[in-house]
């Protein structure tokens, strides 16, 4: 793992691999580890860079008042640090509303945009009693043990045919969540509405999702595809909300082509 800091915080990260610069930014209440199968895989054909986000994994906490946009801000540091040229952006959940804000604040920085179970904030993608819900339970959740807060997260994460290996996998990066950057975290997703920012979406994106993802339904996929002119979505079939960790062959291979077709034109 290395680090670097960005407008006074320790940033941490993860890189494997050469070429074309691809940036992973991971779910809420997680860090860099949960992109193992890519950095394995999509290395093969990519500089790939994994960071924790602030209050996650290696990182710092960032201030209570962080909201998305600050997130934002701080990846586009991140990425001009490791002077990474455009590169493609790949995020999952949090990671990609996290895209979207960065696209909306730096647009001349991604190549693409690869979203995975993916909202518009919550607020752009949920309802009001839906968004003050998972806040609430989230906010309480950082207060708990670890093992309180993982048994009552984990099932919502995956179909009841993921691996007992994987399972374990997520348990032991979840179990090491920082209460600090799970309250920054969800507060500022629970505020997010980046509905105003799909249309302005000009890069190549791939929309990604687990056909049985209960935390971000079909319904909220359309939408996105709806918003996003000339988005391609994909349902990978038998999976949950972590469709990288549960279906990875898939996952990578969808990831794969996709940006393979764009750096051949």
């Amino acid at each position: 793992m290395d680090h670097v800091t960005i407008d006074g915080l320790t940033i941490a990260y993860r890189t494997a691999g050469t070429g074309r610069p691809l940036v992973l930014l991971h779910s809420g209440i997680s860090d860099g580890r949960e992109w193992r199968p890519q950095m394995e895989e999509l290395s093969s054909d990519f500089f790939v860079v994994a960071w924790d986000a602030p209050g996650c994994g290696g990182s710092s906490d960032p201030p209570g008042s962080f909201r998305l946009g600050d997130y934002a801000d701080c990846l586009a540091g991140f990425i001009r640090a490791l002077s990474l040229d455009r590169p493609h952006v790949l995020g999952l959940s949090f990671g990609a509303g996290l895209a979207l804000a960065l696209y909306e604040r730096h647009p001349s920085l991604p190549a693409s945009l690869t979203l995975a179970s993916a909202y518009a904030g919550w607020a752009g993608s949920l309802s009001a009693d839906e968004v003050q819900q998972r806040l609430q339970s989230a906010l309480r959740d950082a207060d708990k043990p670890p093992h309180q807060l993982v048994s009552e997260f984990l099932p919502t994460l995956f179909t009841g045919k993921v691996s007992r290996e994987v399972l374990d996998e997520v348990t032991t990066i979840m179990s090491e969540f920082h209460p600090a950057g799970v309250r920054a975290m969800v507060r500022s997703f629970a505020e997010a509405d980046l509905r105003q920012v799909l249309p302005r979406v000009t890069v190549p994106t791939l929309l990604l999702y687990g056909d049985r993802d209960v935390r971000a339904p079909r319904a909220v996929a359309d939408k996105l595809h709806a918003g996003i002119p000339h988005s391609r979505l994909v349902f990978i079939p038998g999976v949950g909300h972590q469709s990288n960790l549960e279906a990875p062959a898939r996952f990578n291979a969808e990831v794969r082509g996709f940006l393979r077709m764009i750096d051949a034109h």
